[in-house]
């Protein structure tokens, strides 16, 4: 199988855009589009220089070189967003999740955890980057419900929206080993926003079936959308599926901020049409996440269709 260029993902800039501006309306339908098309698009953003990433991966490195037994002291009691060890069917894979990562308290919670007297430059280099990420994805989501005329309920989606930065490890595998870092699977929060160190890895399936491998550009992320964000959009909106491939012998790191909202997601009833009829009953976002938790069989959009489809 082929993998191809990153020159096959839409590329949008959506920094400086004003609401109400024939560009910002512009930009809205370049990114529904994109997101119906391909179920991803790489975005640029000039807030991310090199400097800042290279502080983010340097202790990235650092947070994933602490013992095993120091790191599986990050516990949740939501399904993966706490500490992720290698498994047998991931080998080569280990995560670390900050719940509501936009608040310092809760980075700095979690690097109590990990070193006895704190770490203040890991606390202040992830609290900076889980809040300019999460800036990004509310004028993404904002932009979406924009485009789809249904802005009025997005301010009240926005206050039950919660954060959580999973950060990854991707080692080279061993010459017996595979080099499936991640199976293929779609992400269950609401949008997915992606990054990674100088190491490519990560494949996107698109049109036609098609699977291309993502060549980041610099400063720049890769937006996803997510079986949540598709049933919310009655099934406009595509979900991506994706997988990580290691095919060098350098470790692949990469940090994903993923968005939940609290409660329960309701399916706009602007988005229901007789073109469009309706394929999602309304649902509670984390109950979803531990459905999938539990072992339905499907890692892809098949979860959600299971779950709440119509």
């Amino acid at each position: 199988m082929a993998c191809l260029t990153q020159s096959k993902l839409p590329v949008i800039d959506i920094e400086n855009l004003k609401p109400g501006t024939e560009s910002w309306m512009l930009g809205c339908h370049k990114v529904r589009d994109a997101l119906e098309e391909y179920g991803c698009f790489m975005l640029v953003s000039h807030e991310l220089p090199q400097d800042f990433k290279n502080e983010v991966y340097t202790n990235l490195k650092t947070l994933f070189d602490l013992p095993t037994e120091t790191k599986m002291k990050n516990t949740s009691d939501k399904p993966f967003h706490g500490y992720l060890g290698p498994f047998h069917t991931r080998p080569l894979y280990e995560s670390m999740g900050i719940e509501h990562a936009t608040t310092l308290d809760e980075v700095e919670r979690l690097a109590k955890l990990m070193w006895p007297s704190g770490n203040h430059q890991f606390s202040k280099t992830m609290h900076s980057y889980a809040n300019l990420v999460s800036k990004l994805e509310k004028q993404v989501r904002k932009m979406v419900f924009e485009s789809y005329g249904v802005e009025k309920y997005h301010e009240s989606f926005s206050d039950s929206v919660s954060y959580v930065l999973r950060m990854n490890k991707y080692r080279p595998p061993k010459p017996e080993e595979t080099n499936l870092g991640a199976m293929i699977h779609t992400d269950k929060d609401f949008v997915s926003i992606l990054s990674q160190n100088q190491i490519d890895g990560l494949e996107v399936q698109i049109k036609d079936d098609e699977w291309v491998s993502v060549e980041f550009q610099p400063s720049s992320f890769v937006v996803m959308a997510t079986d949540a964000f598709m049933a919310w959009s009655n099934g406009r909106i595509k979900s991506l599926r994706h997988r990580v491939v290691m095919k060098g012998k350098e470790d692949r790191y990469s940090i994903a901020l993923f968005s939940f909202k609290k409660g329960i997601i309701q399916i706009p009833e602007e988005l229901v049409n007789e073109q469009h009829p309706l394929r999602f009953k309304p649902f509670d976002h984390f109950k979803f996440l531990e459905f999938y938790a539990k072992g339905t069989k499907y890692a892809d959009e098949r979860a959600i269709e299971l779950f709440c489809g119509i």
